[in-house]
C-alpha cells in the first residue's frame, strides 16, 4: 500500500512540530514543506529529509500531495485552507478554525460541498488527562477551566480568545452537549493590538454554568479544568496530568452527617477535619498513561487514519465551527463591557487608555 503524501503548510514554532512529527509516522511520506520564509523552510526540510517550497500554490499545480496539515497565520486560514479544500484535498487546519465565524463557515460549507475532510487542530481533546477526566464526567452543572501563559510574542494576529480561550471552549462544548444560552465577558488589553486577558461566564439552556479564564500576561503557567455534576467533581491538571474524582462515600450518604457528629457530646472537631477527604468524600485519583504518545502526534495520527479509512475526525469543521460561534459571543461580551456601568465611561477591552488607568 502507497504512504499517504501531506505537506505541512507552514513550519514556525508549532507547524515544525508537525512536519517532524509526520516525517516520522510509517505509513506518511512527507513530500514538502511550504514557508515563505526560505532560510527557515530549508532548515525544517533538512531536518525532515523533504523538499522545501516557498509557495503553497505549487502543490496544488502539480498532483503530488493527498492531504495538507496548513499552520499559518490565523488570518490566512481562510485563503489557504480554502484552496486546498477546493481542490478537493484533506485538510488538517491548526486551531482557531479561521479569523472569524464567517470564514470559519465558509471553510466548512466548501467541506461539505467537495465531500472533503476537515479537522481542526484542538489538541487538548487529545490531551491523555482530559481523555480520563471525561469519561467521569456525565451531565456536569457547573465548570470551571483556566489557562494561562506568559506572553510569547506568538500568535500577535489574534488575541487571547482565539489563542488560547478556544481550547476550553471546545472542550466545554464537548461535554456540555447543549445550546449556548447567554455570555457574559470582561477583558483587558495590556501588550497591544488585541485582548490579553478575558473572563468568561457562560449559561447553557440545560442549566449548566462555565467560568473560563485565559491569560497570556500571566507568569504562572495554567491548564486546569474542575466539573461538577450529580457524581461529585473532577478535577483536571492538563499540564501536569493530575485527574482527580471527588465524590461523597457511603458513610456520608448512608450513615450520620459530620454535621451531626459534630454536635455529640466530647466530639472529636480536629479529627473530623481530618476525616473530610477521605471517610466522607471519597478522593480517586485516576491513572493517566504519561508513556503514549503526545497530544501533537496523537492528534496527527487520527488525521492520517481518518484521510485513509474515511471515518470522521473527533474535531471536525462543525465542530471547529461550534467553538468559533461561542467564541464571538465572548468576544462581542468583552467589547461592549461597560468598566464603568454606563456607557459613558470606559467600554470593551481598552479601559486605561480612554481613562488614563491601568487595569489587569
Amino acid at each position: 500500500m502507497p504512504r499517504l503524501r501531506i505537506a505541512v503548510i507552514g513550519v514556525g514554532a508549532l507547524g515544525r512540530h508537525h512536519a517532524r512529527i509526520l516525517s516520522e509516522i510509517a505509513d506518511v511520506e512527507l513530500v514538502a514543506v511550504v514557508d515563505s520564509r526560505e532560510e527557515q523552510g530549508r532548515e525544517i526540510a533538512a531536518k525532515c529529509r523533504t523538499s522545501w517550497l516557498g509557495d503553497y500554490q505549487e502543490l496544488l499545480s502539480r498532483d503530488i500531495i493527498d492531504a495538507v496539515s496548513v499552520v499559518v497565520p490565523t488570518v490566512a486560514h481562510r485563503q489557504v485552507a480554502g484552496d486546498f479544500l477546493s481542490a478537493g484535498i484533506p485538510v488538517l487546519v491548526e486551531k482557531p478554525l479561521a479569523a472569524n465565524v464567517n470564514q470559519a463557515g465558509e471553510l466548512v460549507d466548501l467541506a461539505a460541498e467537495r465531500g472533503t475532510l476537515l479537522q481542526v487542530g484542538h489538541i487538548e481533546r487529545f490531551n491523555p488527562a482530559f481523555q480520563v477526566a471525561r469519561d467521569r464526567i456525565h451531565q456536569p452543572k457547573y465548570i470551571r477551566a483556566e489557562r494561562t501563559s506568559a506572553y510569547t510574542f506568538r500568535s500577535t494576529d489574534i488575541g487571547v480568545v482565539h489563542d488560547l480561550m478556544i481550547h476550553d471552549i471546545d472542550l466545554v462544548l464537548s461535554l456540555v452537549r447543549s445550546r449556548l444560552k447567554n455570555v457574559e465577558a470582561f477583558g483587558v488589553t495590556v501588550i497591544g493590538g488585541h485582548e490579553d486577558a478575558v473572563q468568561a461566564r457562560l449559561r447553557f439552556e440545560n442549566g449548566c454554568i462555565v467560568d473560563l479564564t485565559a491569560s497570556r500576561i500571566s507568569p504562572v503557567v495554567s491548564r486546569s479544568l474542575q466539573a461538577w455534576s450529580g457524581s461529585g467533581c473532577v478535577t483536571c491538571d492538563m499540564h501536569s496530568r493530575d485527574v482527580k474524582h471527588y465524590a461523597p462515600s457511603d458513610k456520608l450518604r448512608f450513615g450520620p452527617s459530620p454535621l451531626e457528629l459534630a454536635r455529640l457530646p466530647g466530639a472529636d472537631i480536629e479529627q473530623l477535619k481530618k476525616e473530610v477527604f477521605g471517610q466522607f468524600v471519597q478522593v480517586e485519583t485516576l491513572p493517566v498513561d504519561a508513556s503514549g504518545p503526545d497530544a501533537l502526534t496523537r492528534e496527527l495520527t487520527e488525521f492520517v487514519d481518518c484521510v485513509v479509512t474515511g471515518r470522521p475526525p473527533h474535531v471536525d469543521g462543525v465542530e471547529g465551527l461550534a467553538a468559533m460561534v461561542v467564541a464571538d459571543e465572548v468576544l462581542k461580551s468583552v467589547a461592549e463591557h461597560q468598566w464603568d456601568g454606563h456607557a459613558d465611561g470606559a467600554i470593551g477591552p481598552h479601559p486605561h487608555r480612554s481613562s488614563g488607568q491601568f487595569a489587569a
